[in-house]
């Protein structure tokens, strides 16, 4: 049951796999199957976003209840992009899966894909680059959770 709940955490966006991993070593899950499970959760998404996500947020950008929310979400990753444009330069693939790979709120596989749709990096490139961020950030979110939950043990444990 907790596998499936990482999994479903893991594909909420922002929480993303930096909720997930902590939820699973909370848990006391395994952490390999748990790391394998978060991963697929947080990739599954990415083709979805890249192919259709621009194309539904432009749809919506003008209409009158969804129009300022897709506005929103289109002028932030197209400003997203354009930073990291601007600080890469032709070393996008690796900016990319850095900034995918900071585990902080907003740096995820969802914005790092949009981001990715909007500036027309290349579907295979792009996929690649976010995968390999979200590796990183689900092996930094593994390492600090269990420093925690050690630190948390041992203030914890009877004397």
């Amino acid at each position: 049951m907790w596998y499936l709940i990482v999994f479903l955490i893991s594909m909420v966006p922002i929480v993303e796999i930096r909720g997930a991993i902590p939820v699973a070593v909370a848990n006391d899950l395994d952490l390999f199957w748990s790391y394998v499970i978060c991963i697929v959760g947080n990739m599954l998404p990415v083709p979805i976003i890249y192919l259709f996500a621009r194309k539904v947020l432009v749809w919506g950008s003008n209409k009158k209840f969804i129009g300022k929310f897709f506005r929103f979400c289109l002028e932030k990753g197209e400003k997203g992009g354009k930073k990291l444009e601007a600080k890469a330069g032709k070393g996008m693939f690796v900016a990319l899966m850095l900034f995918v790979g900071i585990p902080i709120p907003g740096t995820g596989a969802w914005t790092g894909t949009l981001a990715a749709s909007i500036l027309d990096l290349g579907f295979k490139k792009s996929v690649i680059a976010v995968m390999c961020g979200v590796l990183i950030a689900g092996t930094i979110m593994g390492i600090g959770s269990i420093l925690v939950a050690n630190g948390i043990n041992v203030m914890f444990a009877p004397a």
